[in-house]
């Protein structure tokens, strides 16, 4: 295959990179150049900023306020806004919620919920596990009780991410217990969280971030008009969305940044009286990193060419290779800025101990975040579909084992 961008995807790739360089605001992207993470209102910020030029719903075809782009578009595009850096987009309204209601959601569904999603008018979370349902999430047991109009919810979701942040939750629940097949009692609910009946427990992670959350619902009452798709048929409604959610999973735009950025502070350390990127070690294990990078880099190419020929309504297995080796690399790379740090990158929880610091920070202000990024990315190589799980389906789907 010709691995060669086209004279026209190039000028994209421009357009793209010029338009994020002139429009994400200064603070946002000096934030995430240093490591910290976006905040709820950079998120909204810059997602509007897309959504004006029609940018924000990349994946979405231009019926439904997309820009109706190519694969490769989509691509050049994720990779870009994550090298800026920039905020992520948030994938539960753009690569889950909304290919989801465009497939299956009634007219009034997509007519109401795509443009606000697309805005962030409304912030969705994803309620799909529970205590006992993980990788095995059939075993469901939150239950929604056929009344009239409506249907009452009652059980727990757990390791719901932004759920403290979000207004809306699409959950699966089990509206049939008696059903023969476990997958056939299931369906697909919107949820409003403002709802009554409805508590957002924290769960903080190992890198002090509130960032994953409990729900429990206790006699919910939703909407049957909230239900997308038919009753008891959620499960094909749920496999739809997961095919989309590994959709730019790679995230080697990210990799690529940090690992620039680890070359960039690397000039700064010393190390045996002499800058960091001038050790023979570090310079090797940048290179052995980078050469990785474009593995991957080929690898997605042909990945997203596969799907594009192949009319983009087939997931390729092949993109398994792209979510393990992708988190993979995003691991190590964070790993690698970590290590330029050295001991100035320990956790230093700076919000909870400002009120009694009376002396300047020791070392670079980039430092302290390293550690609490790297340990966050422990858990890239779960989320998704666990990378066990991807070899898995490597095993079956394309080596025939």
């Amino acid at each position: 295959m010709d691995l060669r961008f086209t004279p026209e995807e190039a000028a994209f790739r421009e357009e793209v990179r010029a338009f994020i360089r002139d429009h994400l605001p200064r603070e946002i992207r000096e934030r995430m150049r240093l490591g910290h993470p976006p905040r709820k209102q950079d998120t909204i910020a810059w997602m509007r900023i897309l959504n004006e030029r029609g940018w924000a719903a990349y994946s979405w075809p231009t019926e439904w306020g997309g820009p109706g782009w190519t694969p490769i578009q989509r691509m050049i595009f994720l990779e870009e806004n994550l090298s800026a850096p920039a905020p992520e987009l948030l994938s539960f309204n753009i690569t889950m919620l909304g290919p989801v209601l465009i497939q299956f959601g009634t007219e009034a569904q997509k007519k109401h919920f795509l443009p606000r999603a697309a805005n962030l008018d409304d912030w969705w979370c994803q309620g799909f596990s529970e205590p006992g349902a993980g990788s095995d999430l059939a075993s469901l047991r939150t239950a929604a009780v056929r009344d009239g109009d409506h249907y009452v919810v009652n059980g727990q979701k757990i390791w719901t991410s932004t759920a403290h942040n979000a207004d809306w939750c699409f959950c699966l629940v089990r509206t049939n217990p008696q059903a023969a097949k476990r997958q056939d009692g299931i369906s697909f609910l919107l949820i409003d969280l403002r709802t009554p009946g409805i508590e957002v427990r924290p769960i903080i992670s190992i890198d002090g971030s509130h960032h994953l959350n409990e729900v429990f619902f206790t006699d919910v009452r939703v909407p049957v008009g909230n239900l997308v798709g038919e009753e008891n048929k959620g499960w094909s409604v749920a496999k739809y969305l997961l095919g989309n959610e590994r959709t730019g999973i790679a995230r080697l735009g990210k990799s690529k940044e940090r690992v620039r950025f680890a070359k960039e502070v690397a000039k700064e350390v010393r190390m045996n009286g002499r800058p960091l990127i001038e050790d023979k070690a570090f310079r090797q294990r940048v290179a052995q990193i980078e050469v990785e990078m474009k593995a991957l880099e080929i690898t997605q190419l042909r990945v997203v060419s596969a799907y594009a020929k192949a009319g983009g309504n087939r997931p390729d297995p092949l993109s398994s290779v792209l979510k393990i080796k992708g988190t993979e690399l995003l691991q190590a790379s964070s790993e690698l800025v970590m290590d330029v740090g050295g001991p100035q990158a320990m956790p230093v929880w700076q919000q909870e101990l400002a009120a009694l610091a009376n002396e300047p920070a020791i070392g670079p202000d980039w430092a302290p975040q390293m550690a609490p990024n790297y340990l966050m990315l422990r858990a890239a190589s779960i989320y998704g579909g666990t990378n066990e799980i991807q070899k898995n389906i490597l095993n079956k789907a394309v080596l025939g084992l």
